[in-house]
This record gives C-alpha cells, structure tokens and sequence, in this order.
C-alpha cells in the first residue's frame, strides 16, 4: 500500500527514506518514481504482518487519512455504517434498527474477509439505501473486480524487482537550504568594479535621508533582492513611516527604487548585487555596501529563511561562468541526493 499524497514525510526533517527495508517483490519502478518528495507513506505484508520503514508515529504520513476506514475491523463497520445512514440517507429509528445494521455490516465484512460475498449480504446491509438505491449488479462486478467473491481473487500488482541504484534523499529542503547558506556566509567577494554612478542611486539615497527616524538624516536600510522576491530588515536607524501613511507605504516605495537600481547596475559580465546596504548620515554622506556572492554579517540569519534555491540559481545564470561564487554548485538539486 503506498500514498502519493502532501504529507509531513515528504518534508520531514531530516528525510526519511521510505523505501528503507522493502521487500525486492514490490513495484520498485512505479514506487522509485515517486518517491522524489510525493510518497506519503509505503506499507508492504509479508511474513504475516504489515511492517515500513522506521519513523516516529508523530509524523503524519497520511495513511489514517487515506485507508482509516479500513485499518480496522471497528472502522470498517463505522464506515459501512455511515454509508448507509449518510451517504444512503436511511435514518435509523430504533435500537433495534441500529442493531440489524451493525449486525448485517458484520456479516459482509465477515463474509469479505472469507471471499464469500453474495448478493443476499449487499442486499442485507445496502438494500435500506433510500437514495441513491442499490445497484446490485454494479456492486456484484465491482466485488467481482476486487476478488471478495466465491471464484475470484484479488487483484494483484506484479512483483517488481530491487533497482540495484537509486535516488535517496540525504538532504531535506531545510537542509539544503542551510547548506547553501552556510556555503553563502563563508564567501568572499569576487573583485569587481565599482558600478557607475546613477540617477536611480541617488534617489534611493535621497529616500532613505527622507526617512531618517529622528529627522536628522540618519537612516539604514537593509534589503535582499533577485529578480522574483525582495525582504528588508531593520538596521540601526530603519526608515520611518511618515504621518497617515498605510502600513506598507514605505516598503513599497523603497522596493520599486531598489528594483530599479539593480536593473541599472546590472552588467551582463558579473550580474547584480543580492545584499545592499545604505547607511546616510548627519553630515549629507551615505555609505553604500553590496554583495554578489556572499551573505553579509549585517543580514540577520534565522536558519528558516533566506534566499530560494531556484532564485539564486536564475541570478547564478545570468553571470559569466567567471562571476560565479564557488558555492553555486550546490544549488544543483542533485546535491540532495546519494545512490542507494
């Protein structure tokens, strides 16, 4: 039994491999396809008793949520149950009544279990329905199908054989997230020339003084970018909203001037900064500081978020193989990855 579904296994950290421990017999190249982040979980019989691979039983796998009704005999007769209450809209009036029901979804369970489902049984339990009304037929080929019948089988997946290698996951998301930005803070800028001077610099400038805190021209801001996303953290002297602004009033000026400094300083040889700073002071001056490759120790790190993988490998792109810090390796998926 596997599950392709969103769960917490999928993104557990660190990963987990469900594949751990499979048998050789089970479908390894439909399960291999998946299990590249869709597998929720993987849960295989043999030797009498349904086994998977080691997690702890806080992680949300989704099999409760996928086959609860069925991961017990007390589930599925709550579940034949309510098909026929909710689902076929019979109200049940009596004790005696609930009873009959519980005893006729004993007797198909019972009889499902053994391979033995007759047309008296769904007739039993599913003849009450009051809409939709029992198909009998319909549920005979379906029971049929599913090998539940005197003379049928259940259907079975042909076994498949152990890949002798394979993708297994040894990095999370977070993992390799941290990994790239640990790599970040450990680099050094590349030497490049100073970009020229611009008229989008000098506004920015002029907007940050504008927003001095104490009105005295002292002001920093602080900004992450690329060509998708843009953050700002508060520096010693953070921008200040002006009287009767909206919340983000001030965010947005400072993002579209931001945007076009970096596009009039790009260059198509060494690219364009990830990391400005801009400090003004009392006296008119501003001290301006940019990062390419690194990540500066004035950026706070949370450990939880930082610059996307896929963004900083569209920055990496766009420079000369020259211009690339040496950590734009490890923004190669693969990275995730050992053979198994």
């Amino acid at each position: 039994m596997a599950d392709s579904t969103e769960t917490a296994t999928a993104a557990v950290d660190p990963p987990v491999d469900l594949l751990t421990g499979a048998p050789g017999w089970l479908p390894w190249d439909e399960l291999t396809a998946l299990a590249d982040d869709r597998l929720g979980f993987v849960v295989w019989h043999a030797e009498g008793r349904w086994s998977r691979t080691r997690y702890s039983d806080t992680i949300g796998d989704g099999l409760v949520q996928t086959a609860g009704a069925v991961l017990s005999n007390e589930n599925t007769l709550r579940e034949l149950g309510d098909i026929v209450t909710d689902w076929g809209q019979h109200e049940l009036r009596t004790p005696a009544e609930r009873d009959d029901l519980r005893e006729a979804a004993e007797r198909l369970l019972a009889a499902a279990v053994r391979g033995q489902v007759t047309a008296d049984a769904f007739e039993r339990l599913l003849g009450r329905l009051t809409e939709p009304k029992l198909d009998l037929r319909a549920a005979m080929v379906a029971a049929g199908r599913g090998g539940i019948m005197a003379g049928t089988r259940p259907p079975r997946i042909e076994p498949g054989e152990r890949p002798p290698m394979r993708r297994v996951r040894r990095l999370s998301e977070s993992e390799h997230d941290r990994l790239v930005w640990a790599a970040m803070h450990d680099a050094d800028e590349l030497r490049r020339p100073a970009p020229p001077a611009t008229e989008e610099l000098d506004a920015l400038v002029a907007w940050v003084r504008g927003r001095a805190p104490a009105g005295d021209g002292r002001c920093t801001a602080l900004v992450y970018a690329d060509a998708t996303s843009l953050s700002a953290q508060p520096g010693g002297h953070p921008p200040a909203d002006h009287p009767g602004e909206g919340r983000w009033t001030a965010f947005h000026e400072m993002a579209g001037l931001v945007r076009s400094l970096r596009h009039a300083e790009a260059d198509p040889r060494y690219g364009r900064w990830l990391f400005l700073r801009i400090e003004t002071t009392g006296d008119n001056e501003a001290r301006i500081d940019r990062r390419y490759d690194s990540w500066p120790a004035w950026w706070e790190d949370d450990g939880v978020s930082g610059p996307w993988r896929t963004n900083l490998q569209e920055e990496m792109d766009a420079r000369a193989p020259a211009w690339r810090p040496p950590w734009v390796h490890l923004l190669d998926p693969e990275v995730a990855y050992r053979p198994g």
